[in-house]
């Protein structure tokens, strides 16, 4: 790297060498995966049954009153994406026959939960909704909507927006994850702690959301609350390039450093300490009336991370204590059946030794369940076994972009897929010494993404961190559960809280 080149870099507070490695990733592109098979029911895949459910909703309350539990919710994306149809209709000429979105919005109105802030919004301007609509003024709406004149949705994030209408009120994703929090995250003391991840522009906000709601909410709920906040941190930006690989710079000549995708947040969640961590998406709230089901399928994957938890500590504490054939039969037994992990031909051939130090290096690591839901043509990453280097076989997330759809063999498998991904994951970070792990060592630095984005009219190439479910967590020990459909119910564009899961 030239010298005057370092210099901007260090002069903008980044580090040279991780840059260099950005830039080469550019160059080099990232290898796909290797596929072995979709991870299925009953191959990668766990179904529970009514049993199992009900076992995990008796015994989790009781062990996770024992432990700390945090509600991690990434929650620091701004929601303009979500109105991106509206802001594409005031940009134009205001012929609501050419947009079918607006049209939809505009006829549906009135059940949206910020209906009424709108409305009163539009009187402070000398009008209403209703007088807009029978004047076809539907510009002024979308304006009082969406410009922080009005009510500033357009660059607010989603967790501020009003979601849900109740008959005493209305409620944003914030106070829904609250709700959720009071029903599925009591940890030790009666505390649910919760961390949002938000941008820094918003903190203030937030904190002025959820201080309004949270003495309600303690005293109905007899529990105490602890939030938190943290943001995306400077440091895990990435440089943009240009088309040829070099260095996009702005006007003022600094090199141009962009947010790494969500998987920049394994930072935040590696300050978080905790023994058992949820992960849920900030826009992924139902109202009350469909909570149950949720709240269930988080105690029963929440009871069987703690329950699997405890064989591996045992097998771990085992082999360190007598690292004899009993001992080792056991870890190879909860590493094969509890954490259905998969072992290579030639494992039974090894010494003693290096079976006991294989299982322990396999077992000692971070943990996550990670809730599938049937593939219903949503986008979001798949379930599939990849072979790793040393040979063995591993569960991981997978993005689309991971996988080479023009080798027959990866097609097939991806073809072969049943389940996707909704963001449902508990996490156990701790070792069976009671140690934080340091999470940053169990990523896989391979398995980022390039996107070409464009500014101020010159197209650019962007770099994405390992993705936080997929790259970032390529070396944890993982488990898939199927969960029902219902409990993913995400709101990518406000059309989509016109759904009956969401009214």
């Amino acid at each position: 790297m030239e010298n005057h080149l370092k210099q901007q870099i260090l002069k903008q507070g980044m580090n040279p060498e991780t840059v260099a490695q950005q830039i080469q990733h550019f160059e080099n592109g990232f290898p796909f995966l290797d596929i072995t098979a979709p991870a299925t029911p009953g191959d990668g895949i766990k179904v529970l049954n009514e049993k199992d459910l009900m076992h995990y909703l008796k015994t989790y309350p009781e062990k996770a009153g024992q432990i700390e539990v945090v509600k991690f919710v990434p929650a620091s994306g701004a929601a303009s994406r979500m109105f991106k149809d509206l802001f594409a209709f005031l940009e134009g000429d205001g012929d609501i026959s050419n947009s079918a979105f607006v049209q939809k919005f505009m006829n549906n109105i009135e059940k949206f939960a910020f209906y009424e802030d709108l409305d009163q919004q539009l009187k402070k301007q000398g009008s209403s909704i209703s007088h807009a609509l029978d004047t076809k003024d539907y510009k002024s709406i979308l304006a009082a909507l969406l410009f922080d004149e009005g009510l500033g949705y357009g660059n607010l994030p989603k967790g501020l927006l009003k979601f849900h209408r109740y008959k005493d009120g209305r409620r944003t994703p914030a106070y829904e994850h609250l709700i959720e929090g009071v029903q599925y995250a009591v940890g030790k003391g009666s505390l649910v702690k919760i961390h949002f991840t938000v941008s820094p522009e918003h903190t203030e906000k937030f904190k002025q959301e959820i201080e309004q709601i949270l003495p309600e909410i303690e005293q109905e709920h007899g529990v105490n609350f602890d939030i938190s906040y943290s943001q995306q941190k400077k440091s895990t930006d990435t440089i943009a390039v240009n088309i040829d690989n070099t260095p996009f710079t702005e006007d003022v000549g600094n090199i141009l450093f962009r947010p790494a995708g969500h998987g920049a947040l394994l930072e935040n969640l590696n300050d978080v300490s905790a023994d058992l961590i949820f992960i849920k998406n900030v826009d992924n709230v139902v109202p009350d009336r469909l909570k149950e089901e949720t709240k269930n399928y988080k105690m029963a994957i929440g009871g069987l991370l703690l329950e699997v938890q405890e064989k591996v500590f045992e097998a771990l504490n085992k082999l360190d204590n007598h690292p004899d054939e009993a001992s080792v039969s056991y870890a190879e037994q909860v590493f094969s059946t509890e954490m259905g992990g998969k072992l290579s031909d030639d494992f039974s051939t090894l010494s003693l030794e290096a079976k006991s130090a294989f299982l322990k290096m396999k077992l000692n690591r971070p943990m996550r369940i990670c809730g599938m839901v049937k593939n219903t043509g949503e986008p979001g990453g798949g379930p599939f076994w990849v072979k790793e280097e040393d040979g063995f076989q591993s569960l991981q997330i997978l993005e689309t972009a991971q996988i080479d759809l023009n080798d027959p063999a990866s097609k097939k498998h991806f073809n072969a897929s049943t389940h996707f991904n909704p963001v449902d994951l508990v996490c156990a970070t701790r070792n069976y010494k009671g140690e934080s792990f340091d999470l940053l060592e169990f990523r896989d630095m391979m398995t980022g993404f390039i996107t070409e984005k464009s500014k101020s009219g010159k197209d650019l190439k962007a770099l994405e961190l390992p993705g936080l479910w997929n790259g970032s967590m390529s070396g944890w020990n993982t488990i898939f559960v199927e969960v029902p459909l219902i409990t993913f119910n995400p709101v990518k564009t406000v059309n989509d809280l016109l759904r009956d899961e969401h009214q």
